[in-house]
């Protein structure tokens, strides 16, 4: 799904393919531009950096579950959705009265900081293996940014479960000691310390948490499905809605 107003039922026939490198993302920046300037599309020209998080948001999920489920067609449609909200946020970028940039400065970027921190490829510099590259990176990273705490950085957007794997993960590559919290005081408390204790596990054996929560809610979800499915091939309906934890107590 990209971040569009609703396209109409019948598309035009596709563009030849461009023959010439990355034509095709010269053709999807100029595409945007036509977009986005007068006489083009009216959704397109009114949206902002902040209307567009939520679709950046979930083209990120899209692009996870064609990689979890191994889609590869779902995948590369969704990386060119992803790819839609880099060239839409940079054309909005443009705009902008006093700092505007573009995609080529975007592009220019990130090509400039990989240099910085691959010393040992564009550098002279030495390296054991992927986990002292992993090290070296923060290091260059924290240098450059002038952080004072190895978890800044960390967005505090992040789902719940991959922030504490990121917490987790960046403390002990910093050699710091990781004490849970004190006793809990209320069962909130005591279900937040297990998930945490689950959290320090899988980053012990090397599982990202929240991908293997969605691998099993995709089972769970497939089940229900199934249970559906069933029930309608037999005529016993939907499944009952479930009550509320203070309904069943007023039962």
């Amino acid at each position: 799904m990209s971040a569009r107003a609703p396209e109409p039922a019948s598309e035009p026939a596709p563009e030849p393919a461009p023959d010439r490198p990355l034509a095709a993302v010269a053709d999807l920046v100029a595409v945007m531009d036509r977009l986005r300037s007068p006489g083009g599309c009216p959704w397109d020209a009114e949206q902002t950096h902040a209307s567009l998080v939520g679709y950046a948001v979930e083209e990120v999920y899209e692009v996870a579950e064609a990689v979890e489920t191994g889609d590869r067609a779902g995948l590369r449609e969704e990386l060119g959705d992803l790819l839609l909200q880099v060239v839409f946020h940079a054309r909005v970028a443009q705009e902008h009265d006093s700092e505007p940039f573009d995609l080529d400065d975007v592009a220019a970027g990130i090509a400039a900081k990989l240099r910085r921190r691959h010393p040992h490829v564009f550098g002279d510099a030495q390296v054991r293996d992927a986990e002292h590259v992993h090290q070296r990176w923060e290091q260059i990273k924290a240098a450059e940014k002038s952080r004072d705490s190895v978890l800044d950085g960390v967005p505090l957007a992040l789902p719940a479960l991959a922030r504490a794997q990121k917490v987790v993960g960046r403390a002990q590559r910093a050699g710091l000691p990781l004490a849970l919290p004190s006793a809990p005081a209320d069962g909130s408390q005591q279900i937040g310390r297990e998930l945490l204790e689950l959290v320090l596990r899988s980053q012990a054996t090397g599982i990202d948490a929240e991908a293997a929560l969605r691998g099993v809610i995709r089972d769970l979800e497939c089940g229900v499905r199934a249970v559906e499915h069933r029930q309608d091939e037999s005529g016993d309906g939907a499944l009952p809605v479930p009550a509320r934890p203070d309904e069943e107590r007023s039962r």
